[in-house]
């Protein structure tokens, strides 16, 4: 796998923990990256099945959460500015390196 190719994956398994701070589900996080940083709901999917894989325990206590915890969702906007700021970060991060 290229250098690019980790890189990429790499900032979406960032993108999906930031999500997963904001208790966001699978299906929000995939649906708020496609939207907001144009990253194929499959991409999210295949990362944050890795995710979970390697994470086992943790993913079965945030699975619980989310099931009980259903009125504490944000908003379209915060969503997106959210994500926007992600985005921004990571940009911000990536041309720290390259200098």
């Amino acid at each position: 796998m290229g250098d690019s190719s980790a890189s990429y994956i790499h900032m979406v398994q960032h993108m999906i923990e930031k999500c997963l701070i904001f208790c966001m589900s699978k299906e929000e996080c995939m649906e708020a990256l496609s939207k907001h940083a144009n990253i194929k709901p499959v991409i999210t999917s295949t990362v944050w099945n890795e995710l979970e894989k390697e994470n086992k325990e943790f993913f079965e206590s945030y699975t619980q959460s989310q099931s009980s915890s259903g009125s504490n969702r944000m908003s379209e906007a915060e969503t997106s500015e959210l994500i926007q700021k992600m985005i921004s970060d990571n940009e911000s991060n990536k041309s720290d390196k390259d200098d």
